[in-house]
């Protein structure tokens, strides 16, 4: 049973309730559902903890807290309550990201402590698909080997630094990027199109769970963007996912990058929420 408190850190006897919540939206609870069921609830296996709102008794909101800092279901007062948790911990995290309504209210009560922030993407369109593509997938495309690593490697550093606005080997000199880059190759999550050691395009699926699965990091070379090769691409990696991953491919994307949103629009996905990030 769970205790009365408003808020708690949830551990393993809590993970029936965790994952009821988290199964009610499979593709927007695609981030932390794929983190928990890879690693459980404990938190020092996990990295990070998992905060739960109790109301009456019952589990009804959560909120990821570690590298990112991330509302699941979490109306008004379960902000306020995860807001003041947040702060008295001190920011541990980088990112703010989730629902627009929920993050905008966390960032009202903590960015006068928190802030300022790097960036504010005030919307990020959430696409979804559940069909291969119409669109011809790019028979060049394919998972990534591992004697591969030093080779798309790079790339990845390249779209990160790209995306956010700074590298992702600034702090620790990479070690931690490079494992997560490392552990996608691995696991067969890495796809690509190389040639003659150049990487084209490539993408990722990052978080997966047995509902949906996310694709992050698409990047085409810069010297052959416009040429189609994103398109094609994605459509391929759209079609490894929905065969071999997830029933169901979700990304995000800025509302401001319209190259990247026109892609996606012919490859065929459809927009079915939104999410706000605050960067630091």
């Amino acid at each position: 049973m769970l205790r009365t408190s408003s808020v708690r850190v949830l551990g393993e006897r809590d993970r029936d309730s965790v994952y009821a919540l988290l199964d009610a939206d499979p593709v927007g609870n695609v981030f932390v559902s794929s983190r928990l069921r890879a690693s459980g609830l404990d938190s020092s296996r996990l990295g990070a903890e998992v905060w739960g709102y109790v109301e009456r008794g019952n589990l009804t909101a959560l909120c990821y807290s570690g590298a990112n800092l991330v509302p699941v279901n979490a109306g008004p007062v379960a902000i306020r309550h995860f807001s003041e948790q947040a702060r008295w911990q001190g920011r541990r995290c980088s990112s703010i990201v989730g629902p627009i309504d929920a993050v905008g209210a966390f960032w009202e009560r903590l960015g006068p402590s928190w802030g300022p922030a790097r960036a504010i993407r005030t919307r990020q369109p959430v696409l979804e698909m559940s069909e291969p593509s119409r669109i011809e997938p790019d028979p060049m495309v394919r998972r990534v080997r591992m004697g591969e690593l030093g080779t798309i490697l790079p790339a990845c550093v390249a779209m990160f630094t790209e995306e956010v606005g700074v590298p992702p080997d600034s702090g620790d000199g990479g070690a931690l990027y490079r494992a997560r880059v490392e552990e996608l190759v691995r696991t067969g999550r890495s796809f690509a199109r190389i040639e003659d050691g150049r990487v084209v395009f490539k993408a990722e699926v990052g978080a997966v769970t047995p509902h949906a699965c996310q694709i992050q990091g698409v990047w085409v070379h810069p010297d052959l963007r416009g040429q189609g090769y994103s398109v094609a691409g994605m459509a391929a990696v759209v079609r490894y996912a929905l065969t071999e991953i997830a029933p169901h491919v979700t990304l995000y994307v800025n509302d401001f990058n319209t190259p990247a949103r026109a892609t996606y629009s012919r490859v065929g996905f459809r927009e079915v929420d939104a999410v706000m990030s605050v960067l630091f």
